[in-house]
């Protein structure tokens, strides 16, 4: 290698520059010694960024097709501290806020208006967070470092939803991240169908990344959890994509006929997660969309494939009827959640009064050395939000509801990309609704960032909650003897 060939003439800027070109060429040697998969995840990263930065739709598009397919991946099995789905939130932020400072040289302002359901989602993340934490140091109550992730849980919800709605705002980029998601949900509804049925070693192939806390159980119990980790989650997941399919097909006028292949898909895959709340939900979606346009034969015709897709998944069906409980009616899991909350969560909530600003922000303990999982989780969405906030969050979530319901019902009947996400939104709020009777399915990784990411898309596609950039002021020059006249009167400037 050959030195820069520099002479007593050259100037400081050749100096400095030749200089942090040689310490960056050898650092970058180390560095490339040390750790090829670094550097290739280092130049991956740099691309996607700038890419990113250079077509923020991107980043739409990005976080809608593969959240789903990483959101099952634990924490610090393929990074260090976040989960990669949520890296790539990370990423997408960070880069377009290069990019926003980079406009900045020219003077440009983005102009970004804080929506009613934005606000409403910055309130519930505000009393998941502040309100718990400011209570437990009232109390002298030690706040864990599981209290904080746990509290930007919500957080991390308010910045998927702004970004995707300061980076789409045409009908077509609405429709690709609708498309996306639907692509997206029949590869995960195959991988939970074949999971499901315990075929073709797809549970075994998803030991390697998706077991969560090495719990190989959770893959090998006739339940498709498939790349979210999680049964009730993968349900949800399908139950958002089938209201925003039937809401496509709907306004291409029940055409074409291969939605109905789709239709179909996702509601085995619905089935195929082998929950209680999978069934409920999917008839709370039904009703809804049967509701929303105001024709019974479509909630009937998805009826008809639910029992046709209980049919094709009968050892999944059998597997679950297996496990009621004789003597109550009840499912055995079911039985297991109430005994969780009766001792490890409604007493410390009647403590000093805790319902009233909440426990703490963290939505498990720990459990007993003699269960396979180390904690014990709230499996219930309300005593979710009793505990990690108290009544402020109950009162938010409620609000957040009522205004997002409000909002969707009404675009969902609209045309276009904004009436299709709707749909999803609207279907996907009354079924969170319902089902956090049983599990916190507002945040559930994937599930939960889809409804986000919905109601971000009807928000985007409005055109008063469009984000636009203000231009910087242009000066105009002074023309020769201008200035030189009168000038105007009070009543000529406000008219």
């Amino acid at each position: 290698m050959t030195a820069l060939p520099l002479t007593r003439g050259a100037s400081p800027r050749v100096v400095i520059t030749a200089a942090f070109v040689s310490v960056a060429a050898v650092g970058l040697g180390a560095v490339v010694a040390w750790s090829p998969v670094f550097v290739l995840g280092g130049i991956v990263v740099l691309v996607l960024g700038g890419a990113i930065a250079w077509h923020p739709p991107l980043a739409a598009y990005l976080l809608v097709g593969l959240t789903p397919l990483l959101a099952g991946i634990d924490r610090g099995r393929l990074l260090p501290v976040l989960r990669p789905h949520e890296a790539l939130l990370v990423l997408c932020g960070a880069a377009l806020a290069a990019r926003g400072l980079w406009g900045l040289r020219t003077g440009a302002r983005p102009s970004f208006h804080v929506d009613p359901v934005l606000g409403a989602l910055i309130a519930m993340a505000v009393c998941n967070s502040v309100v718990p934490m400011l209570w437990m140091a009232v109390r002298h109550v030690e706040i864990t470092g599981d209290d904080l992730s746990y509290s930007v849980v919500l957080w991390k919800f308010v910045v998927l939803y702004a970004l995707v709605r300061a980076t789409v705002s045409t009908d077509q980029q609405g429709r690709r991240c609708l498309a996306v998601s639907l692509a997206v949900a029949g590869v995960v509804a195959v991988v939970a169908i074949l999971q499901s049925l315990q075929v073709l070693g797809v549970d075994t192939v998803l030991l390697s990344l998706y077991a969560p806390f090495g719990d190989a159980s959770v893959l090998m119990s006739n339940r498709g959890s498939a790349t979210l980790g999680l049964a009730a989650a993968t349900a949800d997941l399908m139950l958002f994509n089938l209201a925003v399919a039937v809401g496509w097909w709907w306004r291409s006028g029940l055409r074409p006929r291969a939605f109905v292949g789709l239709l179909a898909l996702l509601v085995l895959g619905t089935l195929a997660s082998g929950q209680f709340s999978a069934a409920i939900g999917l008839v709370v979606a039904l009703v809804a969309l049967g509701v929303l346009f105001r024709r019974a034969d479509v909630s009937l015709a998805l009826g008809g494939l639910g029992v046709g897709a209980a049919l094709l998944l009968a050892p999944v069906v059998t597997a679950r009827l297996v496990a009621f409980d004789g003597a109550t009616g009840l499912p055995e899991s079911w039985i297991g959640r109430l005994d969780n909350l009766r001792g490890y969560f409604w007493p410390r909530l009647l403590e000093d009064h805790n319902y009233v600003l909440g426990v703490q922000p963290s939505a498990r303990v720990p459990s007993p050395d003699s269960l396979a999982l180390p904690y014990i989780w709230i499996e219930s969405g309300y005593t979710w939000l009793v505990w990690g906030g108290g009544i402020p969050l109950v009162a938010a979530f409620v609000v957040f509801v009522v205004l997002a319901v409000r909002r969707t019902l009404t675009a969902a009947r609209g045309p276009g990309a904004r009436g299709v996400a709707a749909t999803g939104a609207f279907v996907g709020l009354l079924v969170v609704t319902v089902l956090m009777a049983f599990d916190p399915h507002l945040t559930y990784r994937g599930s939960g960032d889809l409804l986000v990411v919905l109601l971000a898309l009807v928000a985007a596609l409005d055109g008063r909650l469009a984000v636009r950039a203000r231009p910087a002021p242009r000066t105009r020059p002074v023309r020769p003897g201008a200035g030189t006249g009168p000038s105007p009167t009070s009543s000529e400037v406000a008219s």
